[in-house]
């Protein structure tokens, strides 16, 4: 077998950390982690949705050593994550994690335990023969601390294509998908043939000045940004805050990439906050059953001094977006890829999340919105 180091062959990240287990991507760079140390933007942005392995090789067998890091609710069961295998844009195979180290939380009291566990190994075999470009895709919900590298045949690097960008909240990095590769921007991603960089951050798409400095100085060819969910159910600003906040956020990028296609996105339907401002919270009831659930604490209807409702963050992206001297700015309404009918027939999970499928039908729309012929992603654009 062929030891290649991970780091001649990773993507989608932004900054590699070495550990005494190996070498460990991060999604956000030093600086930005350094100086706003959150604790839920450093547990999203530590885990690597979006980042994958990819190479040229004529190898059928890979291994991978790796050691993952999981979050898990003390009696709530939490699916593991896996590490998926795409083969020339079609998934090949994917194995589901059985080791690692997990951090359970303690919903009732807050308190957290730190269980260490071993490392494993990821094996895919029996690869078509012949040359194939290979992606292996790192789970998107667990940190990763990367090790060797082995194939029965030499690899080499793939040159970087079409890069989008994309930053949203949790339904972006992943949250309820079946594993990395089907997450809808990943979806997207491998219907189009482009190269994803993911900055979708659990409970963290805040309009925050950094994650805008980072893609102005990211390359990227296509740029989406979605807003709406986090600014409402963490209750964290005021209209008045958000619609300079979103001006600013977008003339940071534009800084960078002042020509580069655009595309902002509102808010999906999400039945808690239509019209009910945050702040949100786990529902006491649901804590120990097998299905966490998310509530809205505000009023109904209360929107009062400004307070965020996703209705009222859809009309300030709207109100934003329209009076912007920019054409290659595009507005997306988040209900055409997930409206009130969708949640009808596929509920959010826990009031927050959708489902797998909901995630592969919001990749079809946005696929064929954004990438068709004449779309602001499309080959004529």
């Amino acid at each position: 077998m062929i030891a290649t180091p991970v780091q001649h062959v990773l993507q989608g990240h932004a900054d590699l950390e070495t550990t005494e287990r190996g070498t460990r991507p991060h999604r956000l760079p030093a600086a930005v982690r350094t100086r706003f140390p959150d604790p839920q933007l450093m547990m999203a942005e530590g885990q690597p949705s979006g980042v994958r392995l990819v190479f040229t090789t004529e190898a059928r067998r890979i291994e991978l050593d790796l050691h993952t890091t999981r979050v898990a609710y003390r009696s709530t069961a939490r699916p593991r994550g896996r590490v998926d295998l795409v083969v020339d844009r079609t998934i090949a195979d994917s194995v589901e994690l059985g080791a690692g180290d997990l951090i359970e939380i303690d919903l009732t009291t807050g308190g957290t335990a730190h269980l260490p566990g071993p490392g494993e190994t990821v094996r895919f075999q029996d690869l078509p023969v012949g040359a194939k470009r290979v992606e292996i895709w790192l789970p998107h919900n667990e940190s990763v601390e990367l090790g060797e590298l082995r194939t029965d045949a030499a690899v080499e690097p793939v040159p970087a294509r079409t890069r989008w960008v994309h930053h949203g909240s949790s339904i972006s990095q992943g949250s309820n998908a079946v594993s990395p590769a089907r997450t809808w921007p990943a979806t997207v991603a491998r219907a189009a043939d482009v190269d994803l960089v993911n900055l979708g951050f659990g409970g963290s798409a805040m309009v925050d000045p950094f994650v805008a400095r980072v893609i102005r100085d990211r390359p990227a060819d296509l740029i989406s940004l979605k807003f709406g969910i986090n600014v409402v159910n963490l209750d964290a600003m005021r209209r008045r805050i958000l619609v300079p906040a979103l001006h600013g956020f977008l003339d940071t990028v534009r800084d960078g990439h002042p020509e580069t296609p655009l595309v902002l996105i509102s808010a999906l339907h999400c039945g808690i906050h239509e019209d009910t401002p945050g702040p949100g919270a786990i529902d006491p009831a649901s804590i120990g059953t097998d299905q966490i659930r998310f509530v809205a604490r505000g009023r109904s209807g209360d929107t009062e001094l400004g307070r965020l409702t996703l209705g009222v963050v859809r009309e300030a992206l709207a109100e934003v977006a329209a009076v912007r001297d920019d054409p290659h700015l595009h507005l997306l309404d988040g209900l055409s890829l997930y409206g009130p009918d969708d949640a009808a027939e596929h509920p959010l999970l826990d009031g927050l999340h959708p489902d797998a499928e909901t995630h592969q039908r919001v990749a079809e729309r946005f696929s064929a919105w954004a990438f068709g012929d004449d779309r602001p992603f499309g080959p004529k654009r």
